[in-house]
């Protein structure tokens, strides 16, 4: 045990208990960010949700009007129109701060403004299937971006939780019960060598006054 080898006095008394006050302190504030990062993670996780059933169900459409598209034009006329697209989409990533974290925030810029540019090739003779297939993909990429971030967010989320979950478990059940108990010990071992002297010292009170009486 660690109590056996620990030094009782008084100098390693005071250090103990300002250890002990630092790792109470240092717990409390481990626990507000555990429960602060986990509300935030069911925020996420909620958004998550919302986020990926609307990416599915718009990819899901934009899939139905592609099968349409093919279905009305010949395979190689569909290859050639999608063959070179016009419109370049470039991804920004930053970061925000919570709680120490570093979140990760997706933002997309296009090459140009028009929104005509996502169409990459003439509608003399191609479908209103396939605008409409190209469109909402265009028109979902930003919450596929979203949920991509969304996603990265959770896991690190995640990450951060069990890691200040386990420093949390370890202050409250091995470092902070350790360093009560040692302060308990050297307590007991300075109390009992206080009265050993007090003992020690009455009965040399008791010699002195016992030869002085004699004399």
């Amino acid at each position: 045990m660690a109590i056996t080898r620990v030094n009782p006095t008084r100098m390693e008394l005071t250090r103990l208990k300002k250890k002990l006050t630092t790792a109470v302190r240092g717990h409390k504030l481990l626990k507000d960010k555990r429960d602060e990062l986990m509300r935030q993670f069911l925020d996420m996780a909620r958004l998550n949700k919302q986020l990926r059933a609307k990416v599915e169900a718009a990819i899901k459409d934009a899939n139905k009007n592609f099968v349409l598209a093919s279905a009305s034009m010949n395979e190689q006329t569909l290859r050639t129109s999608m063959l070179a697209p016009k419109q370049e989409v470039y991804l920004d990533v930053s970061y925000r701060n919570v709680m120490s974290l570093d979140i990760p925030v997706y933002k997309i810029n296009t090459r140009t403004s028009d929104e005509n540019d996502i169409y990459s090739y003439g509608f003399a003779f191609t479908s209103a299937d396939l605008d409409d297939a190209v469109a909402s993909l265009s028109a979902v990429l930003p919450d596929m971006l979203r949920l991509a971030e969304v996603e990265k967010s959770c896991q690190l989320l995640s990450s951060e939780i069990e890691k200040t979950r386990r420093r949390v478990n370890a202050l409250e059940h091995v470092m902070i019960p350790e360093t009560r108990e040692m302060i308990r010990f050297i307590t007991m071992k300075l109390d009992e060598n206080e009265r050993s002297t007090q003992t020690r010292l009455m009965k040399v009170k008791d010699m002195v006054l016992k030869e002085a009486h004699d004399y």
